[in-house]
Protein backbone atom coordinates (compact mmCIF):
# COMPACT_ATOMS: atom_id res chain seq x y z
CA UNK A 1 0.00 0.00 0.00
CA UNK A 2 2.87 2.39 0.71
CA UNK A 3 4.01 2.22 -2.91
CA UNK A 4 0.65 2.73 -4.55
CA UNK A 5 -0.73 5.36 -2.19
CA UNK A 6 2.45 7.12 -1.10
CA UNK A 7 1.91 10.09 -3.41
CA UNK A 8 -1.81 10.48 -2.87
CA UNK A 9 -2.63 13.49 -0.73
CA UNK A 10 -6.03 12.95 0.83
CA UNK A 11 -5.45 14.84 4.08
CA UNK A 12 -3.35 18.01 4.31
CA UNK A 13 -0.73 18.28 7.03
CA UNK A 14 -2.58 21.11 8.77
CA UNK A 15 -5.76 19.07 9.04
CA UNK A 16 -4.01 15.81 9.88
CA UNK A 17 -4.04 15.93 13.68
CA UNK A 18 -7.56 17.34 13.86
CA UNK A 19 -9.01 14.72 11.53
CA UNK A 20 -7.22 11.81 13.20
CA UNK A 21 -8.40 12.92 16.64
CA UNK A 22 -11.98 13.44 15.49
CA UNK A 23 -12.55 10.65 13.00
CA UNK A 24 -10.08 7.77 13.29
CA UNK A 25 -12.10 6.06 16.02
CA UNK A 26 -15.27 6.57 13.98
CA UNK A 27 -14.14 4.61 10.97
CA UNK A 28 -11.17 6.10 9.14
CA UNK A 29 -8.99 3.24 8.05
CA UNK A 30 -5.39 4.32 7.65
CA UNK A 31 -3.89 2.48 4.70
CA UNK A 32 -0.52 4.15 4.24
CA UNK A 33 1.63 6.87 5.71
CA UNK A 34 5.05 8.36 5.06
CA UNK A 35 6.75 11.68 5.76
CA UNK A 36 4.81 13.69 3.19
CA UNK A 37 1.46 12.09 2.58
CA UNK A 38 -1.41 10.29 4.24
CA UNK A 39 -3.98 8.09 2.53
CA UNK A 40 -7.24 7.09 4.18
CA UNK A 41 -9.95 4.71 3.00
CA UNK A 42 -13.16 5.82 4.70
CA UNK A 43 -15.98 3.70 6.09
CA UNK A 44 -19.56 4.54 5.16
CA UNK A 45 -20.20 5.88 8.65
CA UNK A 46 -17.30 8.30 8.37
CA UNK A 47 -18.62 9.52 5.02
CA UNK A 48 -21.89 10.29 6.80
CA UNK A 49 -19.97 12.31 9.37
CA UNK A 50 -17.87 14.17 6.79
CA UNK A 51 -20.89 15.21 4.71
CA UNK A 52 -23.09 15.91 7.71
CA UNK A 53 -24.48 19.43 8.00
CA UNK A 54 -23.61 19.42 11.71
CA UNK A 55 -19.86 18.92 11.22
CA UNK A 56 -19.53 21.81 8.78
CA UNK A 57 -16.52 20.11 7.21
CA UNK A 58 -15.75 20.91 3.57
CA UNK A 59 -13.42 18.94 1.35
CA UNK A 60 -10.78 20.84 -0.60
CA UNK A 61 -10.03 20.28 -4.29
CA UNK A 62 -7.16 17.90 -3.53
CA UNK A 63 -9.25 15.58 -1.35
CA UNK A 64 -11.07 12.60 -2.83
CA UNK A 65 -13.24 10.16 -0.86
CA UNK A 66 -14.29 6.61 -1.69
CA UNK A 67 -18.08 6.86 -1.22
CA UNK A 68 -20.84 9.12 -2.48
CA UNK A 69 -22.67 10.94 0.35
CA UNK A 70 -25.95 9.05 -0.16
CA UNK A 71 -24.54 5.81 -1.55
CA UNK A 72 -27.27 4.02 0.43
CA UNK A 73 -29.79 4.85 -2.34
CA UNK A 74 -28.23 1.87 -4.13
CA UNK A 75 -26.70 -0.13 -1.30
CA UNK A 76 -29.60 -0.34 1.16
CA UNK A 77 -31.72 -3.28 0.08
CA UNK A 78 -35.05 -1.46 0.40
CA UNK A 79 -33.90 1.75 -1.30
CA UNK A 80 -32.33 -0.14 -4.20
CA UNK A 81 -35.64 -1.83 -4.97
CA UNK A 82 -37.59 1.40 -4.44
CA UNK A 83 -35.36 3.29 -6.89
CA UNK A 84 -35.51 0.54 -9.52
CA UNK A 85 -39.31 0.47 -9.27
CA UNK A 86 -39.42 4.25 -9.65
CA UNK A 87 -37.08 4.06 -12.64
CA UNK A 88 -39.37 1.53 -14.35
CA UNK A 89 -42.44 3.74 -13.78
CA UNK A 90 -40.66 6.79 -15.18
CA UNK A 91 -39.63 4.90 -18.31
CA UNK A 92 -43.23 3.67 -18.69
CA UNK A 93 -44.54 7.24 -18.52
CA UNK A 94 -42.03 8.31 -21.15
CA UNK A 95 -43.19 5.49 -23.40
CA UNK A 96 -39.69 4.04 -23.48
CA UNK A 97 -39.32 0.66 -25.24
CA UNK A 98 -37.15 -0.40 -22.31
CA UNK A 99 -40.29 -0.55 -20.13
CA UNK A 100 -42.15 -2.91 -22.49
CA UNK A 101 -44.14 -5.69 -20.82
CA UNK A 102 -45.19 -9.13 -22.01
CA UNK A 103 -48.73 -10.50 -22.15
CA UNK A 104 -48.54 -11.39 -18.43
CA UNK A 105 -47.62 -7.86 -17.42
CA UNK A 106 -43.95 -8.67 -16.70
CA UNK A 107 -41.17 -6.39 -17.83
CA UNK A 108 -39.32 -7.88 -20.78
CA UNK A 109 -36.06 -5.99 -20.29
CA UNK A 110 -36.27 -4.64 -16.73
CA UNK A 111 -37.27 -7.79 -14.86
CA UNK A 112 -33.98 -8.33 -13.05
CA UNK A 113 -34.85 -8.07 -9.34
CA UNK A 114 -36.99 -10.70 -7.58
CA UNK A 115 -40.49 -9.63 -6.45
CA UNK A 116 -39.78 -7.68 -3.26
CA UNK A 117 -41.77 -5.96 -0.52
CA UNK A 118 -40.75 -3.74 2.39
CA UNK A 119 -41.85 -4.79 5.85
CA UNK A 120 -43.74 -3.68 7.79
CA UNK A 121 -44.99 -1.05 5.28
CA UNK A 122 -45.98 -3.49 2.50
CA UNK A 123 -47.22 -6.34 4.69
CA UNK A 124 -50.74 -6.46 3.19
CA UNK A 125 -49.37 -6.33 -0.36
CA UNK A 126 -47.01 -9.18 0.48
CA UNK A 127 -49.84 -11.32 1.89
CA UNK A 128 -51.87 -10.73 -1.27
CA UNK A 129 -48.94 -11.83 -3.43
CA UNK A 130 -48.13 -14.81 -1.19
CA UNK A 131 -51.68 -16.16 -1.46
CA UNK A 132 -51.41 -16.22 -5.26
CA UNK A 133 -48.76 -18.92 -4.87
CA UNK A 134 -48.91 -20.42 -1.36
CA UNK A 135 -46.19 -22.97 -2.11
CA UNK A 136 -43.56 -20.28 -2.80
CA UNK A 137 -40.51 -19.66 -0.64
CA UNK A 138 -39.50 -16.14 0.45
CA UNK A 139 -36.29 -14.76 1.92
CA UNK A 140 -36.28 -12.08 4.61
CA UNK A 141 -33.34 -9.71 5.05
CA UNK A 142 -32.74 -6.75 7.37
CA UNK A 143 -32.31 -3.64 5.21
CA UNK A 144 -29.19 -2.31 6.85
CA UNK A 145 -27.12 -5.41 7.60
CA UNK A 146 -24.50 -7.35 5.64
CA UNK A 147 -22.60 -10.66 5.65
CA UNK A 148 -25.81 -12.68 5.82
CA UNK A 149 -26.76 -11.43 9.29
CA UNK A 150 -30.42 -11.69 10.26
CA UNK A 151 -31.47 -13.51 7.07
CA UNK A 152 -34.00 -16.35 7.13
CA UNK A 153 -36.37 -18.17 4.75
CA UNK A 154 -40.11 -18.72 5.11
CA UNK A 155 -42.73 -20.70 3.20
CA UNK A 156 -45.75 -20.19 5.48
CA UNK A 157 -47.54 -17.02 6.53
CA UNK A 158 -47.57 -18.31 10.09
CA UNK A 159 -43.75 -18.03 10.15
CA UNK A 160 -43.83 -14.34 9.44
CA UNK A 161 -46.73 -13.80 11.81
CA UNK A 162 -44.75 -15.53 14.52
CA UNK A 163 -41.78 -13.35 13.73
CA UNK A 164 -43.68 -10.11 14.21
CA UNK A 165 -47.39 -9.95 14.83
CA UNK A 166 -49.56 -8.02 17.25
CA UNK A 167 -52.39 -10.46 18.01
CA UNK A 168 -54.50 -7.82 19.76
CA UNK A 169 -54.75 -5.48 16.79
CA UNK A 170 -54.09 -8.15 14.10
CA UNK A 171 -51.80 -5.65 12.41
CA UNK A 172 -48.25 -6.25 11.35
CA UNK A 173 -45.64 -4.52 13.51
CA UNK A 174 -41.88 -4.40 13.33
CA UNK A 175 -39.86 -6.08 16.05
CA UNK A 176 -37.88 -2.92 16.33
CA UNK A 177 -38.98 0.54 15.30
CA UNK A 178 -35.49 1.05 13.84
CA UNK A 179 -35.12 -2.17 11.85
CA UNK A 180 -36.91 -2.59 8.55
CA UNK A 181 -36.84 -5.77 6.48
CA UNK A 182 -37.24 -6.64 2.83
CA UNK A 183 -38.90 -9.87 1.82
CA UNK A 184 -38.17 -11.21 -1.65
CA UNK A 185 -39.34 -14.18 -3.67
CA UNK A 186 -36.59 -16.75 -3.24
CA UNK A 187 -34.84 -17.91 -6.43
CA UNK A 188 -35.47 -21.60 -5.76
CA UNK A 189 -34.12 -22.81 -9.12
CA UNK A 190 -30.52 -21.53 -8.98
CA UNK A 191 -27.95 -22.75 -11.46
CA UNK A 192 -25.99 -25.47 -9.67
CA UNK A 193 -22.41 -26.54 -10.25
CA UNK A 194 -21.43 -29.76 -8.53
CA UNK A 195 -24.88 -29.70 -6.97
CA UNK A 196 -24.08 -26.50 -5.07
CA UNK A 197 -25.59 -23.04 -5.20
CA UNK A 198 -23.34 -20.06 -5.93
CA UNK A 199 -23.53 -16.36 -6.67
CA UNK A 200 -21.27 -13.85 -8.42
CA UNK A 201 -19.39 -11.04 -6.68
CA UNK A 202 -18.56 -8.41 -9.28
CA UNK A 203 -16.79 -5.11 -8.69
CA UNK A 204 -18.05 -1.95 -10.38
CA UNK A 205 -16.34 1.43 -10.10
CA UNK A 206 -18.38 4.61 -10.56
CA UNK A 207 -16.35 7.78 -11.05
CA UNK A 208 -19.33 10.08 -11.69
CA UNK A 209 -23.11 9.69 -11.85
CA UNK A 210 -23.91 12.77 -13.93
CA UNK A 211 -22.80 11.98 -16.55
CA UNK A 212 -22.74 8.30 -15.62
CA UNK A 213 -19.31 6.73 -16.09
CA UNK A 214 -18.67 3.26 -14.70
CA UNK A 215 -16.14 0.47 -15.04
CA UNK A 216 -16.40 -3.30 -14.68
CA UNK A 217 -13.59 -5.19 -12.95
CA UNK A 218 -12.68 -8.29 -14.96
CA UNK A 219 -11.48 -10.33 -11.97
CA UNK A 220 -14.71 -11.07 -10.13
CA UNK A 221 -15.44 -14.45 -8.57
CA UNK A 222 -18.14 -16.99 -7.68
CA UNK A 223 -18.91 -17.87 -4.06
CA UNK A 224 -20.11 -21.42 -3.49
CA UNK A 225 -22.12 -22.93 -0.67
CA UNK A 226 -20.42 -25.76 1.19
CA UNK A 227 -23.51 -28.01 1.27
CA UNK A 228 -25.36 -29.31 -1.80
CA UNK A 229 -28.53 -27.42 -2.66
CA UNK A 230 -32.00 -28.82 -2.11
CA UNK A 231 -35.32 -26.98 -2.36
CA UNK A 232 -36.67 -29.24 0.38
CA UNK A 233 -38.60 -27.29 3.01
CA UNK A 234 -36.84 -29.33 5.71
CA UNK A 235 -33.59 -27.51 4.85
CA UNK A 236 -34.93 -23.93 4.92
CA UNK A 237 -33.07 -23.23 8.15
CA UNK A 238 -29.73 -24.55 6.86
CA UNK A 239 -27.88 -21.42 5.77
CA UNK A 240 -24.94 -23.51 4.49
CA UNK A 241 -27.33 -24.62 1.72
CA UNK A 242 -28.83 -21.23 0.86
CA UNK A 243 -26.48 -18.34 1.67
CA UNK A 244 -23.20 -17.91 -0.21
CA UNK A 245 -21.69 -15.30 2.12
CA UNK A 246 -18.14 -16.27 3.11
CA UNK A 247 -18.85 -14.89 6.59
CA UNK A 248 -21.35 -17.77 6.97
CA UNK A 249 -19.77 -20.52 4.87
CA UNK A 250 -16.38 -20.30 6.59
CA UNK A 251 -17.98 -21.77 9.73
CA UNK A 252 -19.17 -24.86 7.89
CA UNK A 253 -17.52 -28.25 8.39
CA UNK A 254 -16.86 -28.61 4.66
CA UNK A 255 -15.34 -25.17 4.10
CA UNK A 256 -12.07 -25.35 2.16
CA UNK A 257 -9.53 -22.81 3.42
CA UNK A 258 -7.29 -23.23 0.37
CA UNK A 259 -9.69 -22.14 -2.38
CA UNK A 260 -12.30 -20.64 -0.03
CA UNK A 261 -15.17 -22.09 -2.04
CA UNK A 262 -14.44 -19.62 -4.83
CA UNK A 263 -14.12 -19.76 -8.59
CA UNK A 264 -12.89 -16.96 -10.80
CA UNK A 265 -15.38 -15.48 -13.26
CA UNK A 266 -13.13 -16.65 -16.10
CA UNK A 267 -13.43 -20.26 -14.81
CA UNK A 268 -17.22 -19.90 -14.68
CA UNK A 269 -17.19 -18.60 -18.23
CA UNK A 270 -15.11 -21.56 -19.44
CA UNK A 271 -17.44 -23.99 -17.65
CA UNK A 272 -20.56 -22.44 -19.18
CA UNK A 273 -19.03 -22.26 -22.66
CA UNK A 274 -18.19 -25.96 -22.49
CA UNK A 275 -21.58 -27.05 -21.10
CA UNK A 276 -24.03 -24.51 -22.57
CA UNK A 277 -22.19 -23.01 -25.54
CA UNK A 278 -20.36 -19.77 -26.22
CA UNK A 279 -23.31 -17.82 -27.64
CA UNK A 280 -25.51 -18.52 -24.60
CA UNK A 281 -22.64 -17.64 -22.26
CA UNK A 282 -21.95 -14.34 -24.02
CA UNK A 283 -25.66 -13.48 -23.80
CA UNK A 284 -25.65 -14.19 -20.05
CA UNK A 285 -22.69 -11.91 -19.34
CA UNK A 286 -24.10 -9.23 -21.59
CA UNK A 287 -27.34 -9.35 -19.57
CA UNK A 288 -25.35 -9.05 -16.35
CA UNK A 289 -23.71 -5.90 -17.73
CA UNK A 290 -27.15 -4.65 -18.73
CA UNK A 291 -28.50 -5.18 -15.19
CA UNK A 292 -25.61 -3.26 -13.64
CA UNK A 293 -25.92 -0.28 -16.00
CA UNK A 294 -29.70 -0.08 -15.50
CA UNK A 295 -29.38 -0.25 -11.71
CA UNK A 296 -26.90 2.65 -11.80
CA UNK A 297 -29.16 4.63 -14.11
CA UNK A 298 -32.02 4.03 -11.68
CA UNK A 299 -30.22 5.79 -8.82
CA UNK A 300 -28.31 8.40 -10.84
CA UNK A 301 -31.04 11.10 -10.58
CA UNK A 302 -31.20 10.88 -6.77
CA UNK A 303 -27.49 10.37 -6.09
CA UNK A 304 -25.56 13.29 -4.63
CA UNK A 305 -22.94 13.48 -7.37
CA UNK A 306 -20.26 15.20 -5.31
CA UNK A 307 -17.16 15.94 -7.37
CA UNK A 308 -14.89 14.67 -4.57
CA UNK A 309 -16.36 11.16 -4.70
CA UNK A 310 -15.93 7.83 -6.43
CA UNK A 311 -17.15 4.40 -5.36
CA UNK A 312 -16.29 0.76 -5.85
CA UNK A 313 -19.43 -1.36 -5.42
CA UNK A 314 -19.70 -5.08 -4.84
CA UNK A 315 -22.55 -6.47 -6.96
CA UNK A 316 -24.14 -9.79 -5.97
CA UNK A 317 -25.74 -11.63 -8.90
CA UNK A 318 -27.48 -15.01 -8.87
CA UNK A 319 -28.00 -17.04 -12.06
CA UNK A 320 -31.00 -19.36 -12.27
CA UNK A 321 -31.09 -22.70 -14.11
CA UNK A 322 -32.48 -20.96 -17.22
CA UNK A 323 -29.34 -18.79 -17.27
CA UNK A 324 -31.27 -15.69 -16.28
CA UNK A 325 -29.27 -13.36 -13.99
CA UNK A 326 -30.90 -11.68 -10.99
CA UNK A 327 -29.62 -8.69 -9.03
CA UNK A 328 -29.70 -9.58 -5.34
CA UNK A 329 -27.98 -6.61 -3.74
CA UNK A 330 -25.22 -4.04 -4.08
CA UNK A 331 -22.60 -3.59 -1.36
CA UNK A 332 -21.11 -0.20 -0.49
CA UNK A 333 -18.16 -1.77 1.32
CA UNK A 334 -17.34 -5.08 -0.38
CA UNK A 335 -14.88 -7.03 1.72
CA UNK A 336 -11.25 -6.17 1.00
CA UNK A 337 -9.90 -8.76 3.42
CA UNK A 338 -8.49 -11.94 1.89
CA UNK A 339 -9.57 -15.47 2.77
CA UNK A 340 -7.14 -17.17 0.36
CA UNK A 341 -3.85 -16.43 -1.43
CA UNK A 342 -5.70 -15.77 -4.70
CA UNK A 343 -8.09 -13.49 -2.83
CA UNK A 344 -5.17 -11.44 -1.57
CA UNK A 345 -3.76 -10.97 -5.08
CA UNK A 346 -7.17 -10.09 -6.52
CA UNK A 347 -8.00 -7.49 -3.88
CA UNK A 348 -4.52 -5.95 -3.92
CA UNK A 349 -4.93 -5.46 -7.68
CA UNK A 350 -8.50 -4.20 -7.19
CA UNK A 351 -7.37 -1.44 -4.81
CA UNK A 352 -4.38 -0.60 -6.99
CA UNK A 353 -6.45 -0.34 -10.19
CA UNK A 354 -9.19 1.61 -8.42
CA UNK A 355 -6.71 4.20 -7.15
CA UNK A 356 -5.10 4.48 -10.59
CA UNK A 357 -8.46 5.50 -12.04
CA UNK A 358 -9.50 7.76 -9.14
CA UNK A 359 -6.07 9.43 -9.00
CA UNK A 360 -4.19 8.78 -12.27
CA UNK A 361 -0.39 8.63 -12.15
CA UNK A 362 -0.39 8.89 -8.35
CA UNK A 363 -0.52 12.67 -8.62
CA UNK A 364 -2.09 15.05 -6.12
CA UNK A 365 -5.85 14.58 -6.58
CA UNK A 366 -7.81 17.28 -8.34
CA UNK A 367 -11.59 16.90 -8.14
CA UNK A 368 -12.03 19.32 -11.07
CA UNK A 369 -10.52 17.04 -13.70
CA UNK A 370 -12.88 15.36 -16.16
CA UNK A 371 -12.56 11.90 -14.57
CA UNK A 372 -11.91 10.19 -17.89
CA UNK A 373 -8.56 8.41 -17.45
CA UNK A 374 -6.53 7.10 -20.39
CA UNK A 375 -6.93 3.41 -21.27
CA UNK A 376 -3.42 2.52 -20.16
CA UNK A 377 -4.25 3.19 -16.48
CA UNK A 378 -7.41 1.04 -16.37
CA UNK A 379 -5.57 -2.13 -15.40
CA UNK A 380 -8.14 -4.92 -14.99
CA UNK A 381 -11.03 -2.49 -15.35
CA UNK A 382 -12.88 -1.95 -18.60
CA UNK A 383 -15.34 0.82 -19.40
CA UNK A 384 -18.82 -0.53 -18.77
CA UNK A 385 -20.81 2.57 -19.68
CA UNK A 386 -19.92 6.14 -20.58
CA UNK A 387 -23.00 8.34 -20.84
CA UNK A 388 -21.19 11.19 -22.58
CA UNK A 389 -19.85 8.83 -25.24
CA UNK A 390 -23.28 7.19 -25.68
CA UNK A 391 -24.95 10.59 -26.15
CA UNK A 392 -22.30 11.81 -28.56
CA UNK A 393 -22.93 8.73 -30.69
CA UNK A 394 -26.42 10.01 -31.40
CA UNK A 395 -29.69 8.33 -30.50
CA UNK A 396 -30.01 6.33 -27.31
CA UNK A 397 -28.77 2.80 -28.05
CA UNK A 398 -29.52 1.24 -24.68
CA UNK A 399 -31.91 -1.36 -26.00
CA UNK A 400 -29.91 -2.12 -29.12
CA UNK A 401 -26.96 -2.69 -26.80
CA UNK A 402 -28.36 -6.12 -26.05
CA UNK A 403 -27.15 -8.56 -28.73
CA UNK A 404 -29.69 -9.30 -31.42
CA UNK A 405 -32.29 -6.94 -29.98
CA UNK A 406 -33.63 -3.68 -31.31
CA UNK A 407 -36.54 -1.45 -30.23
CA UNK A 408 -38.16 -2.04 -33.61
CA UNK A 409 -40.96 0.15 -34.93
CA UNK A 410 -43.18 -0.21 -31.87
CA UNK A 411 -40.55 -1.02 -29.30
CA UNK A 412 -40.94 -4.79 -29.59
CA UNK A 413 -38.19 -7.36 -29.97
CA UNK A 414 -36.60 -7.48 -33.37
CA UNK A 415 -33.56 -9.24 -34.74
CA UNK A 416 -30.85 -7.10 -36.29
CA UNK A 417 -29.62 -8.47 -39.57
CA UNK A 418 -25.91 -9.05 -39.95
CA UNK A 419 -23.40 -8.63 -37.19
CA UNK A 420 -24.49 -7.85 -33.58
CA UNK A 421 -24.77 -4.19 -32.58
CA UNK A 422 -22.01 -3.08 -30.24
CA UNK A 423 -23.08 -2.49 -26.65
CA UNK A 424 -23.10 1.11 -25.50
CA UNK A 425 -21.12 0.34 -22.36
CA UNK A 426 -18.09 -1.13 -24.13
Amino acid sequence: FRIMAGKVKWVTDIEKSVLINNFEKRGWIQVAENEDWNFYWMSVQTIRNVFSVETGYRLSDDQIVNHFPNHYELTRKDLMVKNIKRYRKELEKEGSPLAEKDENGKYIYLDFVPVTFMLPADYNLFVEEFRKNPSSTWIMKPCGKAQGKGIFLINKLSQIKKWSRDSKTSSFVSQSSKEAYVISLYINNPLLIGGKKFDLRLYVLVSTYRPLRCYMYKLGFCRFCTVKYTPSTSELDNMFVHLTNVAIQKHGDDYNHIHGGKWTVSNLRLYLESTRGKEVTNKLFDEIHWIIVQSLKAVAPVMNNDKHCFECYGYDIIIDDKLKPWLIEVNASPSLTSSTANDRILKYNLINDTLNIAVPNGEIPDCKWNKSPPKEVLGNYEVLYDEEMAQSDGADRDLRGRPGQSPGVKGGRARDAGKPVLTTWK
